[in-house]
């Protein structure tokens, strides 16, 4: 750490859910709870992976299931029959912590020692997982700057889990409205300065419904997407990270308390300490241990609405989504219900037709399956292989959904649309502007990150060509307790490359009896 320094006195502690709001729900509507909490109304599969954890939990009404469809088809049936939302709140927002100090800074030397004011400061410590953490240029670059921290006191110190920058608060004076140039994309305002994560914080109004108005964006409600970069340190990252967002912008611009909603695999253990659940902004980027903001740069488009119709219908809708994930009703899988997938699908279902990319290549992939396959001496590989080159792209590429909807929602929809379904027509009708966020990475023991990929080439050429030479980060397996594992449920989707080997298998067998009868004609010919 650098040498201690003049302390600042910290800001209030407060009760995680005393005020404010947790994305577009008033943070009074929940409670806090440990994860084994045994009142709460949210499913036990949910609470069963924040057992040893901290999270706020709906007074009433707790997003539903049907037990007898599939998570999409869930979401449409309930559409059908609540096509303006059934007012139901998330299972549960991993908050991680009870206590927030809304504007406090922290000292030099982060040792904690009693400052002047009721606390002095302490951080998380590092989980044993993580491979990196805080450091002296972590230190240096939060000197000075007033901080939202989630965490807790304990003897008398407040131990902080998030360090939030309040000056990432979006001054509605600025930016000036600047769309794209003719040389200009989504693509390259991503991929700008490699990715931008040494860069400082930027926004960007790519387009406003007036564009003469002041922005006057207080409270207003907004659908964002989230897209982060490639980590610097694993090479099986690179694809980056996509998540969708709720919530309403502060009075002074304030977007730490919008919703993220995160999937990742439940099936296994985060080396960072990540879980797939809903949790606010602050802790999505700058969690000590969990937070993308530590690994990786991201970018946020943020797409500012009238009213927060949309934006609710998706949070009510993804929430039935989380249930049937934390159920084990259908798993993570890398190439069809990743996080992008997941995401993609539910707005799809809700109506929106984020236009789709198509395959990478059917043709190579129905090479890669029986060539890899042999390279590798693995089936397995070569049905990855299928999988991968056979996926939607949309659904697959974190970079590929964020470009979609991008694209849709400056073009197509900021247009009006003609036609569409109810949802696209009031998503047209509510849109007032887009902006862009560039949020760099903080400053750590970890490498910097860059852009992430955005297609299969891109991938391969970024990683060494022998596998055995790749940076792997290992994680362990965390196995869900059969007794929580309900078996009446609609079986998960069979993955794609199951049928190809299906017809690899028939056209092997077919090619092979045709060989035998050709050399058995060819023998009697002989013989005769």
């Amino acid at each position: 750490m650098a040498a201690p320094g003049a302390h600042a006195a910290p800001g209030d502690v407060r009760s995680a859910l005393d005020g404010g709001r947790l994305g577009l729900y008033d943070a009074r509507d929940f409670r806090v709870a440990e994860g084994a909490c045994a009142d709460c109304g949210t499913i036990p599969q949910a609470l069963w992976y924040f057992r040893d954890d901290v999270v706020a939990v709906p007074a009433e009404k707790p997003s539903g299931f049907a037990r007898e469809r599939t998570a999409q088809d869930d979401v449409r049936g309930w559409l059908h029959a609540f096509p303006d939302g059934d007012g139901s709140r998330p299972p549960l927002i991993w908050i991680g912590s009870p206590q927030i100090v809304d504007a406090g800074r922290l000292p030099r030397d982060v040792a904690a020692s009693p400052v002047a004011g009721r606390f002095g400061y302490a951080l998380a410590p590092k989980i044993a997982a993580n491979l990196s953490y805080f450091d002296a240029s972590s230190a240096r670059h939060f000197d000075g700057r007033a901080l939202k921290m989630r965490g807790r006191t304990q003897d008398g110190l407040f131990v902080a889990r998030t360090l939030w920058p309040l000056d990432y608060a979006l001054d509605f004076r600025q930016p000036a409205l600047r769309p794209l140039g003719s040389q200009e994309s989504l693509v390259s305002l991503v991929r700008a300065d490699g990715g931008g994560a040494r860069e400082p914080f930027a926004a960007r109004v790519l387009w406003r419904r007036d564009a003469g108005a002041a922005p006057g964006w207080a409270g207003r409600p907004v659908l964002a997407f989230m897209l982060n970069g490639a980590q610097g340190d694993d090479d099986e990252a690179h694809g980056g990270h996509f998540a969708v967002v709720t919530g309403a912008f502060g009075p002074s611009g304030e977007w730490g308390d919008w919703l993220v909603d995160n999937f990742y695999n439940l099936d296994a253990v985060s080396e960072k300490g990540i879980i797939a659940s809903t949790l606010p902004m602050d802790a999505y980027l700058a969690d000590l241990n969990s937070g993308q903001a530590w690994y990786r740069p991201s970018y946020l488009l943020v797409a500012v609405l009238k009213r927060e119709r949309t934006a609710a219908l998706y949070q009510q809708a993804i929430g039935r989504v989380y249930n049937h994930f934390y159920r084990h009703d259908f798993l993570y899988r890398h190439s069809i219900a990743n996080c992008a997938g997941i995401s993609m699908q539910t707005l799809r279902s809700l109506g929106w037709a984020i236009p789709r990319q198509g395959p990478t290549s059917f043709a190579k992939a129905a090479v890669a399956l029986p060539f890899m396959a042999a390279k590798d001496a693995s089936l397995a590989s070569g049905q990855q292989a299928f999988d991968y080159l056979a996926a939607e792209r949309t659904d697959l590429y974190p970079f590929a959904a964020f470009d979609a909807i991008g694209r849709d929602l400056l073009g197509r929809v900021a247009a009006g649309l003609q036609g569409g379904s109810r949802f696209e027509r009031m998503l047209a009708e509510d849109l007032d502007a887009v902006v862009f966020l560039r949020i760099p990475q903080f400053p750590s023991s970890r490498a910097f990150g860059q852009a992430p990929v955005l297609s299969m080439d891109d991938y391969l050429a970024r990683v060494p060509a022998d596998k055995s030479e790749w940076k792997i980060i290992p994680v362990a397996p965390r196995p869900f307790p059969e007794e929580l594992r309900d078996r009446g449920v609609p079986a998960d989707r069979t993955l794609p490359s199951v049928y190809a080997t299906w017809a690899w298998g028939a056209f092997i067998v077919l090619a092979a009896a045709a060989v035998v009868c050709l050399l058995r004609r060819r023998w009697r010919t002989a013989r005769d």
